[in-house]
């Protein structure tokens, strides 16, 4: 899963990018609102943290212009930690959640699980495809009920196919959401982590739908 954060306060920002990171996700830094606006317009992301003051364009402005757009990816608002109005602003404007400053890192990241698992239409914390299930919040993969290891980025490629169980997910899709915008798209790597995850969950986990992507479906007999 790839997350926008777009705050202007640079240890606040790197902190949340590294909790971010640690928790598996691909994570893209904006420092002001005009940042922010371009990256949430022009690249793919599965849910975006925005701090309302920011400088450049406010916050506010920026989500405004985004809804326009179209866009519908998740936005959770960082507001200030008495502004009840700034609050109702944010989510009249169209943001999803809003935490306020000083907030508990792990409470931020349980929200974005949350505003994720609901644009996939997941309504549980454990995403499930048969005898394979991954725990959203611990991270953890079983297979029968066996634990199973995952590198980093094997995790993030099953995680986003089994937010889109059913789904025919292409290669671009794939790239666009479980790496960063410095990562070399040109690259091979997705082939070679669906092949190591079919190695250690099963031959059959992933369908290859040629000329158009992957897809993980629910085993027939499940």
């Amino acid at each position: 899963m790839r997350l926008l954060i777009v705050e202007d306060e640079p240890t606040l920002g790197q902190q949340l990018r590294n909790a971010l990171e640690g928790a598996g996700y691909a994570v893209d830094l904006a420092t002001d609102g005009e940042e922010g606006l371009y990256l949430g317009s022009n690249e793919q992301y599965d849910a975006i943290i925005l701090d309302l003051g920011l400088p450049e364009i406010d916050g506010l402005t920026v989500l405004d212009r985004w809804r326009k757009e179209g866009k519908t990816t998740p936005v959770l608002v960082l507001t200030a930690r008495d502004s009840w109005s700034d609050k109702v602003a944010g989510l009249d404007a169209g943001a999803d959640d809003y935490v306020a400053k000083p907030f508990q890192t792990e409470e931020l990241i349980a929200r974005l699980r949350a505003l994720i698992r609901r644009a996939s239409g997941n309504a549980s914390a454990e995403l499930i495809a048969g005898d394979i299930r991954l725990d959203t919040r611990s991270g953890k993969v079983t297979k029968a009920g066996e634990p199973v290891k995952l590198t980093a980025q094997e995790y993030k490629l099953l995680s986003y196919l089994l937010h889109h169980k059913g789904k025919v997910v292409s290669r671009t899709e794939l790239i666009e959401h479980i790496y960063d915008q410095d990562f070399d798209r040109d690259s091979n790597t997705i082939e070679v982590f669906v092949t190591r995850i079919r190695k250690k969950l099963g031959a059959d986990v992933i369908t290859t739908i040629r000329g158009l992507g992957y897809s993980l479906e629910e085993p027939a007999d499940a």
